[in-house]
C-alpha cells in the first residue's frame, strides 16, 4: 500500500513493478484515495540479469498519459537487505538521467605511436562493438546512438557513432581514436615515459541515446572508465550502463508520499545434479527415520527460524521424488501425540499443517479452477449486494434481499465444492486418507474426528482461503474491488462453517461472535447439509481410484493475452502482429480472439516439435518465441521478459515426450526467402542452431528438483550455527541423563532421541562442508575468468 501520495486530492492510482525499465506486472487501479491500498501478491522467476528492481506509482488518467509520481527503486545487492519484512519507502522522483537499463561491449586499449618528425604519442583505440538489452521507448524498440568521449580537466573530446535503427540490442562494431599524449622527440638514448599525471586526470565516457529526430533524444545510460587502468594493456568488457551522477537528485523526496513493501528476494547457485546426491539421499529418506523428529527433513524445520522457509523447497522436493505423503504421516503423527483434544485437531501452524498447506497450493491450482473459478467469476463480473451486518448496511440496502443474495451465492459455492470430489487430485486424496486414519487412531471414542481432521484441510484452509483471495490462487487476475471482497469475506465465513464438522448445531451456533451471521445459519437445515459434506469428505479420503472422465479431462496449464504474427505474410509490418487470447492445456495450444471465445486456431501438444526464443532482429521485437509445428512456425511476442520465459518453459515442459520433436531449428524468421540466422534459401532447410535442453520438471508441477537442495543447503549453511547448538544439545542429554532443572538453550528443540539426532546431524554438517567446497572452487573459477568491467 502507499500514503500520503501527491496532488493532494482523490486519485485513481496503481502501480508497476519493473526489472530497470521493464514492466513486469501491474496492480489494479484503486480509484478516489490518497493512500491507496491494493494488497497483491506477484511470484516471478527473473529470466535475465538486472540492475535495479523497481516500483512505480501512476496516477491513472483517462485521456492523457498517466501520470508517474514517483518511484521506490532498489539495487539488486541491496534486495538482501530487505528481504522477508515490511519496509516503508520513501518515493523518489522520476528522472530521466536515472531511467537506465542494459549494457555495452567495450574493447580499449593505449597504442604508442612513432610520428613522421620522431616523436612518440599515445593513442586510445575505443571499439564499441554492441549494447544489448536497451529498453522499449513509448512501447517501441528505440533508435540508438552513442557518443565516445576522452574527458579530462582541460579536454573533452567527443565522436559519435551512426544511428541503429529500431532495436534493443545495436551491433556498432565502429572504432574511434583519441591522442592521449605528446612526448618530446624521441631518440634511440632515450625512453618514452607516459605523462603519468595526464594519465590520472583522463577518462573515456560512454553516453548512449535514442534518437529523437524531430523531438529531444533521450538519454539511456553511460560508462566510464579511467584511462589509467589500461596502461600497456587491452581491455575487452561487459559494461552495465549506469545513470548520469547528478541524476535523481532532489530536494522534494519527502513530499512524493511513500510505498510499503515485503519482498523476498533468493539467489541460487544450482550446481551440476551429481552434486547433490548425498544430500538429496538424506533427505529423501526421512519418513524412515524412528523417531521423525531426528531425521535431516525435520531438523531442517527445527532450525530455520521461519518454518516457511523450509517448508516450501522441502514439500516441493519430497513431491518431486513421491516422498511427500509418508513424511506428511510422519509428521502429522507427531503433532497428533501433542494434541489433547478432538476439537482442536490440525488447528496449529506445525511442520504438519504447513507442509499439507503447501501441498494443496501447489497440487490443487487446477482442482481450485475447475470448481470456484466459473462461480467466483459470476460473484466478481456480476455483484449483487450482500452485506447482511446491521452496521455496515449502506443507505437503501434492504437485510432480506442482500441475505438472499447471500444465500444464492453460498448455496451455489457450496455446492460446486461437494460435487467437486472426483476432481481432486489424487495425491491430495492420499495424504488426506493418512490423516483420517491417524485421526481415528489417535482419538478412538469420537465417531466425528476423522471427519474434522479433513475438513480441517480442505475447506478452512483450502476453498475458504481461495475463496476470500481468489487474486492469489490465479482464479481472478486482479484482487477484487471492496464491495465484491466483503461478499468473498461473507461467503468464506460461510463455507468454513459449513465444512467444519458439527458447527451446524444450535449449542454452536450461540458461540458466534457476529449475531448476523447466527441469524443468517438459522436458514439452513443441519441434516442436509452435515450429509452432503461426510459424502464428500468420504469421497476424497479415499484411495479408491478415480473414475476415468476424471483422468482424462485436460489440465489447464496458463492461459494470458500476447501477441502473434499472422501466419503466410511475407512482409513486416505493424499490422502483421494482432492481440490474442492463448490458452494452454496438457491436451492443445489454442489463441482466441478474446477470452471465453472459441478458439481460432489450434494445436494439439503431441504435434508440437520445439519451442524455442526468436531472434529480435527476426521483426525488430524484444520478447518473441516461436512454436514449431507441422506447419509455419506461430511466432508470438509476449508482454515482458518475464512472461515469454514462463510460457516457454510451460510449453516445453508439457511437449517434453514427444516422440517428434527437433534437434536443430532456426533462431531467426524466413524473410524474403531466406532464412535470416543461416541465409539458406529453402524454407525447408534443416535448422542451423542446436534446441534448448529438455526442461528437468513435472507437467502440472513445475519442480527442479536440483533447485531445491540446493535452497537448502543455503538454508542450512544460514542457519549453522544453530545446527551446532543442536548438535552440543544432543550430546549433553546423551551424557546426562538426569532431571533439567532449568530451560537449556535447546529447550526450543524437539530431541526425543538424542542417539539418532547427532548422527543425522553430523551427516548434515558433513554434507554441508563439502558443498561448500564445491561452491568455493566455482566461484573461484568464475572470479579468475571474469574480465575488468561491471559484469
Amino acid at each position: 500500500d502507499a500514503k500520503h501520495l501527491v496532488p493532494n486530492k482523490m486519485r485513481d492510482f496503481f502501480c508497476t513493478i519493473n526489472l530497470d525499465q521493464e514492466e513486469v506486472f501491474r496492480t489494479q487501479v484503486v480509484e478516489k484515495s490518497l493512500s491507496p491500498y491494493f494488497g497483491e501478491e506477484f511470484y516471478f522467476e527473473i529470466p535475465r540479469t538486472f540492475q535495479w528492481l523497481s516500483f512505480y506509482i501512476y496516477d491513472k488518467s483517462v485521456l492523457q498519459k498517466d501520470l508517474r509520481i514517483g518511484k521506490v527503486s532498489i539495487k539488486k545487492e541491496d534486495l538482501c537487505n530487505y528481504t522477508g519484512k515490511e519496509n516503508w519507502f520513501m518515493l523518489q522522483p522520476v528522472d530521466s538521467n536515472s531511467e537506465v537499463q542494459g549494457k555495452v561491449h567495450l574493447e580499449l586499449k593505449l597504442n604508442e605511436l612513432i610520428t613522421d618528425n620522431g616523436s612518440v604519442c599515445q593513442q586510445l583505440v575505443v571499439h564499441i562493438k554492441e549494447c544489448h538489452g536497451l529498453p522499449l521507448i513509448n512501447g517501441q524498440n528505440c533508435d540508438p546512438y552513442a557518443t565516445v568521449s576522452l574527458v579530462g580537466p582541460s579536454r573533452n573530446d567527443q565522436k559519435k557513432t551512426k544511428v541503429k535503427k529500431k532495436t534493443s540490442n545495436p551491433q556498432f562494431n565502429e572504432t574511434f581514436y583519441f591522442e592521449v599524449t605528446r612526448s618530446s622527440s624521441y631518440t634511440k638514448k632515450s625512453q618514452f615515459q607516459v605523462e603519468e599525471e595526464d594519465i590520472e586526470k583522463l577518462e573515456v565516457r560512454v553516453d548512449l541515446w535514442n534518437n529523437g529526430n524531430l523531438v529531444q533524444d533521450i538519454f539511456l545510460g553511460e560508462i566510464k572508465v579511467p584511462v589509467k587502468v589500461l596502461r600497456n594493456d587491452s581491455f575487452q568488457a561487459w559494461y552495465l550502463l549506469q545513470p548520469r551522477e547528478n541524476g535523481n537528485k532532489s530536494s522534494k523526496t519527502d513530499d512524493l508520499g511513500s510505498l510499503r513493501l515485503n519482498i523476498c528476494y533468493t539467489e541460487d547457485c544450482v550446481l551440476p545434479s551429481e552434486y547433490y546426491t548425498s544430500l538429496r539421499n538424506l533427505l529423501l529418506k526421512s519418513s524412515d527415520v524412528q523417531p521423525i523428529s531426528a531425521s535431516a527433513a525435520y531438523i531442517l524445520s527445527e532450525v530455520c527460524r521461519d518454518k516457511c522457509d523450509a517448508v516450501l523447497p522441502l514439500v516441493r522436493l519430497l513431491l518431486h521424488h513421491h516422498k511427500l505423503v509418508p513424511f506428511v504421516a510422519a509428521v502429522a503423527e507427531l503433532d497428533l501425540r501433542d494434541t489433547q483434544e478432538a476439537n482442536t485437531i490440525f488447528r496449529g501452524n506445525s511442520l504438519a499443517t504447513r507442509c499439507v498447506d503447501e501441498m494443496m497450493k501447489i497440487v490443487g491450482k487446477h482442482y481450485l479452477k475447475v470448481t470456484l473459478k466459473p462461480v467466483i467469476d459470476e460473484i466478481c463480473e456480476s455483484p449483487k449486494p450482500c452485506e447482511i451486518d446491521p452496521i455496515k448496511l449502506r443507505e437503501g440496502d434492504n437485510v432480506e434481499i442482500n441475505m438472499e443474495n447471500l444465500r444464492y451465492y453460498v448455496d451455489k459455492v457450496f455446492r460446486e465444492i461437494v460435487r467437486s470430489s472426483i476432481s481432486c487430485p489424487t495425491l491430495m486424496c492420499d495424504v488426506f486418507y493418512s490423516l483420517r486414519h491417524l485421526a481415528a487412531k489417535r482419538f478412538p471414542n469420537d465417531p466425528h474426528v476423522q471427519y474434522s481432521a479433513v475438513s480441517s484441510f480442505v475447506f478452512l484452509r483450502f476453498f475458504a482461503v481461495a475463496v476470500v483471495s481468489p487474486h492469489t490462487f490465479h482464479l481472478r487476475p486482479h484482487h477484487p474491488d471492496a464491495q465484491t471482497s466483503r461478499t468473498l469475506t461473507l461467503i468464506s465465513k460461510a463455507i468454513q462453517t459449513l465444512g467444519s464438522w458439527g458447527s451446524l448445531t444450535k449449542s454452536k451456533l450461540s458461540s458466534f461472535k457476529e449475531t448476523f451471521m447466527c441469524e443468517f445459519f438459522k436458514t439452513f437445515q443441519e441434516e442436509k447439509f452435515t450429509e452432503s459434506v461426510k459424502k464428500f469428505l468420504d469421497d476424497v479420503s479415499s484411495t479408491e481410484s478415480k473414475e476415468p472422465s476424471g483422468v482424462s479431462e485436460p489440465v489447464h496449464l496458463k492461459e494470458g493475452e500476447m501477441y502473434k504474427r499472422a501466419q503466410g505474410r511475407t512482409r513486416i509490418g505493424k499490422k502483421n502482429f494482432k492481440k490474442r487470447w492463448f490458452c494452454l492445456t496438457s491436451r492443445e495450444f489454442t489463441y482466441h480472439k478474446q477470452q471465453d471465445k472459441e478458439p481460432i486456431f489450434t494445436i494439439p501438444i503431441k504435434n508440437i516439435l520445439a519451442v524455442e526464443k526468436l531472434d529480435e532482429n527476426s521483426f525488430n521485437k524484444k520478447n518473441m518465441f516461436q512454436v514449431l509445428h507441422g506447419e509455419k512456425p506461430l511466432y508470438i511476442q509476449a508482454n515482458n521478459c518475464v512472461e515469454a520465459s514462463e510460457w516457454i518453459e510451460a510449453l516445453c515442459r508439457v511437449t517434453r515426450c514427444n516422440q517428434r520433436r527437433l534437434s536443430f531449428y532456426h533462431p531467426s524468421a524466413f524473410l524474403n526467402g531466406s532464412w535470416l540466422c543461416c541465409k539458406a534459401t529453402a524454407e525447408s532447410t534443416e535448422g542451423c542452431a542446436r534446441c534448448t535442453a529438455d526442461v528437468p520438471a513435472d507437467t502440472q508441477i513445475e519442480i527442479d528438483g536440483d533447485r531445491e537442495t540446493e535452497r537448502i543447503y543455503s538454508l542450512f549453511t544460514i542457519n549453522r550455527s544453530k545446527l551446532q547448538k543442536l548438535e552440543e544439545a544432543c550430546g549433553s542429554i546423551a551424557v546426562y541423563q538426569g532431571p533439567r532443572k532449568e530451560p537449556d538453550d535447546y529447550s526450543n528443540f524437539t530431541i526425543e532421541d538424542s542417539v539418532a539426532t547427532f548422527h543425522t546431524l553430523q551427516q548434515i554438517i558433513d554434507i554441508v562442508e563439502k558443498l561448500d567446497e564445491s561452491h568455493e572452487k566455482y566461484q573461484k573459477k568464475r572470479s579468475s575468468s571474469a574480465k575488468y568491467g561491471s559484469e
